[in-house]
């Protein structure tokens, strides 16, 4: 994965914790490196490993929490952890068959 096209991007912990899927950034990350998502992008997918992993808009992240399976596309990186309102402009569901 090429980290250095241009594009805004940000850590998968600190995206998960503004997104308000984890209330800490340490939890985020333990669940990270438990390798408990799984990110595509362009087509390719990949389990991620390292809270340090990035994401960016378009990424399309699977992930199972509480026995729920969660799928979302990335819409936006955030600029701090705010309100549930404002973290859910952060990602849109999307559609699993």
């Amino acid at each position: 994965m090429s980290e250095t096209d241009g594009a805004e991007t940000c850590r998968i912990d600190v995206w998960l914790w503004r997104a308000r899927f984890f209330k800490t950034r340490t939890l985020a990350a333990a669940f990270v490196e438990a390798k408990r998502v799984r990110l595509t992008r362009s087509g390719q997918e990949n389990r991620l490993d390292k809270p340090s992993r990035t994401v960016r808009a378009g990424d399309q992240l699977v992930f199972a929490i509480g026995g729920r399976v969660t799928a979302v596309t990335v819409e936006a990186m955030g600029e701090r952890r705010g309100p549930p309102t404002e973290a859910r402009t952060l990602y849109s569901p999307l559609q699993i068959y």
